[in-house]
């Protein structure tokens, strides 16, 4: 049996748990500016950050976009329609889905919140040079591309 001591400082050596740590951190620095002016919880947000780059997308294009469950979709989407910052539209092509968009006052906020967002990206990731960020990019992007492949719900 794995001494339970050993077990836990390999833990802190494992990639995946150091990535989860950094990522719930950095979401959690960001989201509280998020919650203290827009009263958004980070599903929210995330929903409406999808929305405003790409546009109109059916719940399940949101759901894969944000990689987020499917319920907590739906729950930022009722959430966010009922503040009125997302609507849904009829989907022409298939009538038994709709198409979520960000409603004018969502697109405001979401106006208001980019500029935020880069700040706030700019205080974080500043102590990487340049050419250090373009390579964490890249290698985030890598990961994440890798981990799609093995993604059992995407399968």
């Amino acid at each position: 049996m794995t001494d339970s001591r050993e077990a836990v400082l390999r833990l802190a050596d494992f990639l995946p748990y150091q990535l989860s740590i950094a990522s719930n951190a950095v979401s959690n620095s960001i989201a509280e500016v998020y919650r203290a002016r827009f009263g958004l919880k980070i599903p929210e947000w995330r929903v409406m950050a999808v929305l405003g780059d790409r546009g109109a997308l059916t719940q399940r294009e949101l759901t894969e976009a944000t990689v987020m469950d499917k319920v907590a979709v739906n729950r930022a989407c009722k959430a966010l329609e009922a503040r009125g910052l997302l609507a849904r539209e009829p989907n022409a092509r298939d009538g038994r889905s709709h198409h979520l968009v960000l409603t004018d006052a969502g697109a405001a906020i979401y106006g208001r919140i980019m500029p935020l967002a880069l700040e706030m990206e700019q205080r974080l990731f500043a102590t990487l040079a340049p050419d250090e960020r373009a390579t964490f990019s890249r290698l985030l992007a890598a990961v994440l591309a890798e981990a799609a492949k093995h993604d059992p719900a995407a399968g």
